[in-house]
């Protein structure tokens, strides 16, 4: 029997679509300076407190990971974190560890938030739940996901949060007017993609705004636009490797681990698996894998999806958004040592990912 990879292209090119378009988006967004401008801002508001600069981080983590995605908070927003905290001189690490893990743990409210939620919109549109549909059924488990992280977090980092300082001087100088269309297109976006707009539909048009607004303010800009062609290539073929694998009969075997039911053991038991397979070989082919075996039931396909985005933050690996976010610390000089990542990623998967599965199965 012939290898057909029609249906997969069809699937997953608005999926690629979307990925280029958002990362244009994100990067304009970046060059411009809303990210830098928003991060000096909250420091002000904070009024030297470092717990409330870290809480305004938090939640502009959160944002930045439920519209633009999650490897948009791992690559643009974790420098800037970074550098705020330094110059107000309160350790990095806390606001380094909060953009790494809410950039996969806040990855759960939107079907943008994540490339596995793009992908499960197929087999959700099969059983009837519309993206609508989609944000219901994932809204408490994305809370619980966030709320489980930010504890955890304080948990970890309570004493290093408790300091002072003293309010740093403004952001570098922007065009003002740049910046300002750049957060308009922002504001815009996130209506349409809650409203159900294909992801694609919404993210090509926002990204050619953009484009020509930074051609008319600041070309120069334009030749600084890092386009991710290189993930797209690799995600491509870990679509085809994944999709043939499971051809060959690796469908089989993995129904016998996942298991079935909608019970709660049942639902943990998906969620640990897709969290366990996400940290051993990375959530996307770990997601395409077990996707087949959760589709006769819209909880069992939203739990999975809660192991492969809130679980795989204990490898280095486990996920696009965590490689993307070590190459930044690296070049901002920030040693973070793997086993530290393992034994704290760790605690917080645990917790995230039980609270998460758990929230799935309060009636909506």
């Amino acid at each position: 029997m012939p290898f057909d990879l029609g249906p997969l292209v069809e699937r997953v090119t608005p999926i690629l679509v979307f990925l280029v378009a958002i990362t244009v988006v994100a990067e304009i967004c970046d060059l411009a300076g809303l990210f830098d401008t928003l991060a000096h801002r909250a420091a002000r508001v904070a009024r030297g407190r470092v717990v409330l600069l870290w809480l305004l981080i938090v939640g502009l983590a959160v944002a930045s990971t439920v519209v633009l995605s999650l490897d948009t908070t791992a690559v643009l927003l974790t420098p800037v974190a970074i550098a705020v905290a330094r110059q107000v001189r309160a350790p990095a690490l806390p606001f380094a560890m909060t953009t790494l893990w809410l950039a996969n743990t806040a990855s759960l409210l939107l079907p943008v938030s994540n490339l596995t939620n793009l992908l499960a919109l197929h087999p959700f549109s099969g059983s009837g739940v519309g993206t609508l549909g989609y944000i219901r059924l994932m809204a408490l488990p994305a809370l619980a996901a966030i709320v489980a992280t930010v504890a955890v977090l304080w948990l970890l980092h309570r004493h290093d949060l408790r300091h002072t300082y003293t309010t740093p001087p403004p952001a570098s100088p922007h065009d003002r007017l740049l910046m300002q269309i750049s957060g308009g297109v922002c504001l815009l976006l996130a209506p349409a993609f809650v409203a159900g707009i294909q992801p694609a539909l919404a993210a090509v048009p926002a990204a050619l705004v953009l484009l020509a607004a930074t051609y008319w303010r600041a070309p120069e800009l334009l030749r600084r636009i890092a386009v991710p062609w290189l993930t797209v290539l690799g995600i491509c073929v870990l679509f085809v490797i994944v999709d043939a694998t499971r051809r060959a009969g690796l469908e089989a075997s993995l129904r016998t681990v996942v298991g079935h039911g909608t019970s709660v053991v049942d639902l943990l038991r998906v969620s640990g698996v897709g969290a366990l397979a996400s940290n051993g070989i990375n959530n996307l082919p770990a997601y395409l894998a077990l996707e087949p075996t959760v589709t006769d039931s819209p909880r069992r396909l939203a739990a999975l999806l809660v192991g492969v985005n809130a679980g795989p933050i204990v490898t280095m690996w486990g996920s696009v958004a965590t490689l993307l976010w070590a190459a930044r610390c690296r070049s901002a000089e920030l040693r973070v040592e793997p086993g530290r990542i393992a034994r704290t990623g760790l605690l917080c998967a645990v917790a995230t990912v039980t609270a998460a599965t758990l929230a799935l199965t309060i009636p909506i």
